[in-house]
């Protein structure tokens, strides 16, 4: 009898579970609790002195960062917003301690989510080791403590599966639906102006403006905006007008960051020509004739 080892560098995932997918009550579970796991306040005009929205955006990019640089479970990211946001809303916090909290919600989140978690040495390289792991160790308890051990958070990447399998979205396009929803769920995640919004409401805003930025309607018209939009409403027991809101709200979140995006690589492409000639200005100057004697 042979063995067969199937451990590699890829992950092994385990398939969703039809018996949860097709069934309505696991749906309404994950909307009558998710309320849980939100922030309990806008924590900018409340909790925190030290620490502006701008700093939090920063930190939200570099976690980003680095789950996509480690190819983290998609869960991982928006888990670990998630108790970064949940933390800063009670415990008042210094700037200085930031990226180590960030470090810390990423640890946590990389354990609950992904079958080959981050260790702790790796997350302190990635803060150019301006943190130790043993640091990093006793600031896990501290935010064990401060969420007091509730970490299996309803993040809007839990509705994805449940909208999908609600909605008339032609079975070749899923892939793709489903790989832009969860972009648009990250690049909430990084903003927080989004941080009070009901994860059910930022899935089902992420999966219309997937659907809409892929032109699905041109062969449904129950894809269109507006028809889209009553559907996602009625699957979430979401108010139109808030969904319709908070969709638009997305959108101009990613239309800010593709510019933002778009003018940072200007920059660095005029930045990169402004050193070429440089280079070559020195290269044709003959320095070195002045250093020979005739």
């Amino acid at each position: 009898m042979e063995l067969y080892c199937l451990e590699s560098d890829a992950a092994v995932r385990a398939q969703p579970d039809p018996n949860i997918l097709y069934d309505d009550r696991v749906l309404q579970s994950l909307l009558t609790i998710e309320d849980r796991f939100l922030p309990q306040c806008s924590y900018f005009q409340r909790v925190q002195k030290d620490i502006q929205p701008y700093m939090r955006r920063m930190v939200a990019g570099w976690m980003h960062e680095v789950c996509e640089e480690e190819k983290s479970n998609e869960d991982v990211f928006p888990l670990a917003i998630n108790y970064l946001d949940r933390f800063l809303a009670v415990m008042p916090t210094r700037k200085s301690y930031l990226q180590l909290l960030g470090a810390v919600c990423m640890f946590l989140a990389s354990k609950l989510k992904d079958c080959r978690p981050l260790s702790a040495e790796k997350l302190c390289m990635y803060t150019d080791n301006s943190i130790t792991p043993r640091e990093l160790l006793d600031w896990e308890l501290v935010v064990l403590g401060k969420l007091k051990w509730n970490m299996a958070s309803v993040i809007p990447n839990d509705f994805i599966e449940h909208i999908i399998r609600r909605l008339p979205l032609p079975k070749d396009k899923l892939v793709m639906v489903r790989k832009h929803t969860q972009t648009f769920i990250a690049l909430c995640a990084t903003d927080d102006r989004l941080a009070m919004n009901p994860p059910s409401m930022i899935a089902t805003g992420s999966m219309g403006a997937a659907v809409c930025g892929l032109q699905l309607d041109h062969n449904d018209q129950r894809l269109s905006r507006d028809n889209l939009t009553d559907l996602l409403a009625k699957i979430t027991n979401t108010e139109v007008d808030c969904l319709r809101a908070c969709q638009e709200q997305i959108e101009r979140v990613l239309a800010t960051s593709l510019q933002q995006g778009q003018q940072y690589r200007q920059e660095t492409g005029i930045r990169a020509g402004n050193k070429a000639r440089e280079q070559q200005d020195q290269s044709s100057t003959p320095t070195d004739v002045r250093d020979v004697n005739l």
